[in-house]
């Protein structure tokens, strides 16, 4: 995606402010981060609304992430984590590979690469993974060019100086050892049936874009 008017250095504090990510992203059910590993790789927890009659999922990422001159990259793996079990509501997806690559462009545009490799579990029909694919993805991506626009407005208002991904000393997550997370099968997680979901006819027409960051 081709971002004009917006900075790669807006860019990447949008993808990484949790509490900005509250505001604009309307599917997020709960979303926080657990702990740190190192200054620049922590792991966070985010659960999201599914179209109903599909169960809501969550998923416990690995992150990482790297400043590389007027470049950005972030990325993802999950992880399981004792005190963060799957929840009997929801369904435990697994991100195999999710990232972000960030190019800067000049002082006011940058291209955004996304990559998802995820396995949402839960047996989808077909109909659902094509219209992820074709319709979800890019409402995400435009919701997030929406929301860059008008990050810098609400971040003068919302403790403008708190960055810690970019000043690591400002973290106040607790530190966790790299002992307490193993990496996250999706073939150990109970599979939850869905197969059986139709298809209706708001399913089959485009979605809209006209969400909006409050």
């Amino acid at each position: 995606m081709e971002c004009k008017d917006v900075s790669a250095e807006i860019l990447y504090d949008v993808l990484h402010d949790v509490e900005y990510r509250k505001k604009w992203d309307t599917n997020v059910i709960e979303t926080f981060d657990i702990g740190k590993l190192t200054v620049n790789a922590d792991i966070g927890y985010y659960a999201w609304k599914c179209p109903k009659p599909l169960k809501n999922r969550d998923v416990i990422t690995l992150r990482s992430w790297l400043p590389m001159g007027k470049d950005y990259i972030i990325m993802n793996y999950s992880v399981k984590h004792a005190k963060y079990p799957p929840k009997k509501d929801l369904v435990r997806a697994v991100s195999i590979q999710t990232g972000y690559l960030i190019q800067g462009g000049g002082p006011s545009s940058c291209t955004l690469v996304y990559l998802a490799q995820v396995d949402p579990r839960g047996s989808l029909p077909k109909w659902v993974v094509n219209k992820s694919s074709q319709f979800l993805a890019p409402k995400a991506m435009k919701k997030m060019y929406k929301a860059c626009v008008k990050y810098p407005d609400w971040k003068k208002k919302h403790n403008p100086q708190h960055k810690p991904w970019l000043y690591p000393e400002q973290s106040t997550l607790p530190t966790i050892s790299l002992s307490e997370v193993s990496v996250q099968h999706a073939d150990s997680l109970e599979n939850i049936d869905e197969s059986c979901v139709a298809e209706t006819k708001d399913d089959r027409g485009e979605v809209s874009d006209e969400d909006s960051v409050n």
